[in-house]
């Protein structure tokens, strides 16, 4: 078919039912919706389409099947591994429009989206609830639930509360073959075998589409409370963390260099935490349900001062002194992207972060001693995001060529430590090609089997995870 042909077939498709959908092809929608922020791809789609109902869904994948016209999934595109990236031609199947609460059951502590249901509007609904969903991320006012799901996202909660996945109560979906699955119904025991929800989290939209989610909610955390601490170095991060974690339930535990610390202050509207200038900062947050809970934190921040892993710490009076110091970890990103930075998102088990960083680090200033790294995560789960910048007086195609022979380098690092390549992000496109540094031959066949089955004929996310 000619483009012109399927654009006026998807155009007669978001026609039909109750709530018609639609079909943008303005060059300025291509190029918004054809990407994500990595910002490396040339967005190319030959249309995007913004379906409101699963059945609309479904009749472009049967279309899409029946012409061989591949569809790219498209949530709130704030991914880093070029996932949602429609470079060839593809048309773009965007869920802005899908973007219902559909059910609430506050006995189950359930609630019943739509997936382009943005996650700070899930966060406000289980709040004005009673409620909490505690899946949390910088993107969090960008980001859609099903990309989210989509990408298994973690966020700065993981260490108490786990992943994305771990919040889904059901999921559904239509499969690259058309058809439409209603997997785990909500239960919460179902042992009646293989959990299909867990191979569309994380699947990054190649298997077919998830159009709704149950989420499970949880009680609202009492009193978080923050401590942001200058560490003498980097092994001091475990010691912390230890010490921490032997007496209390920590709700976050992150890092950031100075480095990344100078940026966020030079971006503007947020202070330094203290005088003392530190090589690395921990943000750790937890609930102070109780003044003896508060004078053990402090206990534990004294012992901490004493064996010289942390040079000085302030921690928050008040949810509004709390929420200022998350900023200096949760406007990093934003920063820094003036910088066009090349960025990695690895992670180890926690206790090899020191020396897997160490090593990364004098492998990328050993060989490029002009570029800036900035380094934070969420140090608490093993994640850890390097991020090189641009200088300025260098072309971005250069930079890029120049990152690219670095990722062998790191990843041959994360290889002997058996890390992960791409902790949260996703494969994509930019990280297919170092796939078989984490995953063996063997399970890359399995992966590819299971594209098989359930989107035999390629059309659904085509070139992502693999080609």
């Amino acid at each position: 078919m000619t483009p012109e042909q399927i654009i006026a077939a998807l155009k007669q498709l978001m026609a039909e039912g109750e709530a018609p959908g639609k079909v943008l092809t303005d060059p300025s929608d291509l190029a918004t919706y054809g990407t994500d922020w990595t910002r490396i791809y040339t967005p190319n789609p030959v249309a995007i389409v913004l379906p409101k109902t699963t059945e609309h869904v479904q009749s472009l994948v049967q279309f899409a099947n029946q012409n061989n016209v591949a569809l790219v999934p498209s949530g709130g595109r704030t991914g880093l591994s070029a996932g949602a990236v429609a470079a060839n031609g593809e048309v773009v199947v965007a869920f802005d429009n899908m973007n219902q609460i559909l059910d609430f059951n506050a006995s189950d502590r359930t609630v019943r989206c739509q997936a382009g249901v943005i996650t700070e509007k899930l966060q406000n609904f289980a709040e004005e609830n009673g409620l909490y969903y505690p899946v949390d991320f910088a993107s969090a006012g960008s980001s859609q639930l099903g990309g989210n799901l989509s990408t298994n996202a973690g966020g700065i909660k993981v260490i108490r509360y786990g992943m994305s996945r771990d919040w889904v109560a059901g999921l559904k979906v239509v499969t690259g073959k058309g058809d439409v699955l209603d997997l785990n119904k909500d239960l919460e025991k179902n042992n009646t075998g293989y959990d299909l929800r867990h191979l569309f989290i994380g699947a990054e939209g190649t298997l077919g589409f998830i159009t709704e989610a149950t989420m499970k909610l949880s009680r609202q955390p009492d009193n978080l409370t923050v401590f942001v601490l200058g560490l003498n170095d980097l092994g001091s991060t475990m010691d912390v963390l230890n010490t921490f974690r032997s007496k209390l339930d920590l709700t976050a535990y992150e890092f950031f260099s100075h480095q990344a610390m100078n940026h966020v202050l030079a971006h503007g509207q947020v202070k330094a935490p203290f005088d003392t200038e530190a090589p690395y900062y921990a943000l750790l947050e937890f609930e102070a349900v109780s003044e003896q809970v508060m004078e053990q934190a402090m206990e534990l921040f004294e012992r901490c001062m004493e064996n010289g892993w942390v040079l000085d710490g302030v921690i928050s009076q008040s949810e509004t002194q709390a929420q200022s110091l998350w900023l200096l970890r949760e406007r990093i990103s934003e920063s820094i992207a003036p910088r066009i930075p090349y960025k990695n998102d690895i992670s180890v088990v926690v206790s090899r972060v020191p020396g897997f960083l160490e090593e990364i680090n004098q492998v990328v200033s050993d060989h490029y001693p002009d570029f800036e790294i900035i380094w934070f995560g969420h140090i608490g789960d093993g994640n850890l995001h390097l991020n090189i910048l641009k200088p300025e007086d260098m072309a971005k195609e250069d930079f890029f060529e120049k990152c690219q022979k670095v990722n062998k380098w790191v990843f041959e690092i994360v290889e002997r430590y058996q890390g992960s390549v791409s902790a949260e992000h996703g494969v994509g496109m930019t990280k297919k090609a170092y796939l078989q540094y984490t995953r063996s031959e063997a399970e890359i066949a399995y992966l590819r089997g299971i594209k098989q089955v359930f989107d035999p004929n390629g059309i659904i996310n085509p070139g992502k995870i693999f080609d």
